[in-house]
């Protein structure tokens, strides 16, 4: 049960993270994403059966510690931006912030149902701890700063990197990824831990590793 309210709250958070891009990219002029029926809740419009399904189940059944999953990315056209110069940056900073603050909402319902008395134990408990769980991970994964991650647009924009190493970057960013998690995945999840730790301290008022 509980691996089933973990992939549907793993889904359901991507989704956003999705929604949110095009939304920013929406604000800022873009109609890009909202052409392409993207901004909905329908899942079918988002998951990728490979990045919504097959690596997030292999990743809970081989219990290496870390989940996380991807959806198609939500299309849009930079050159439509109202701001040419910030404008990439603001569109993917919305995926992360969602996620952060989707784990501040499941973090502040978990705060407020034990002091109302409802026990730690309680099934309500699950799908909340997933959702700051698997939000926190999302944030700081795609805020690396290696494409096709949000992290990249940041990187693009504020450090001057010339087009040929940012077209070298894009062709070969995937692999990138995979390096850097093949060689830095106990410093990454040690870096997720820290967090958590600090939002379950200060923002629930309990160890969530406890529940």
């Amino acid at each position: 049960m509980e691996i089933i309210v973990l992939i549907a709250v793993l889904i359901f958070s991507i989704m956003i993270h999705e929604i949110s891009h095009g939304l920013a990219a929406l604000w800022q002029g873009d109609w890009t994403a909202q052409q392409a029926g993207r901004l909905t809740l329908n899942p079918a419009k988002h998951l990728d059966p490979f990045g919504s399904f097959i690596v997030p189940f292999f990743l809970i059944i081989s219990q290496i510690g870390v989940v996380f999953g991807w959806a198609k990315p939500v299309p849009y056209n930079p050159y439509n931006l109202r701001d040419q110069k910030y404008g990439p940056a603001i569109v993917g900073l919305a995926g992360p912030l969602s996620n952060l603050l989707l784990a501040l909402f499941a973090g502040i319902l978990m705060r407020l149902f034990l002091v109302m008395g409802i026990s730690s134990s309680s099934f309500i408990f699950v799908p909340l701890f997933f959702f700051i769980q698997i939000n926190i991970l999302l944030m700081i994964f795609n805020l690396l700063p290696i494409p096709p991650l949000d992290g990249s647009k940041l990187l693009f924009t504020f450090l001057p990197i010339s087009e040929h190493t940012k077209q070298l970057l894009e062709q070969y960013g995937f692999v990138f990824l995979l390096i850097f998690l093949f060689l830095f995945s106990s410093a990454f999840s040690s870096v997720v831990i820290a967090i958590m730790r600090f939002f379950s301290e200060y923002v629930v008022g309990i160890n969530i590793f406890s529940l």
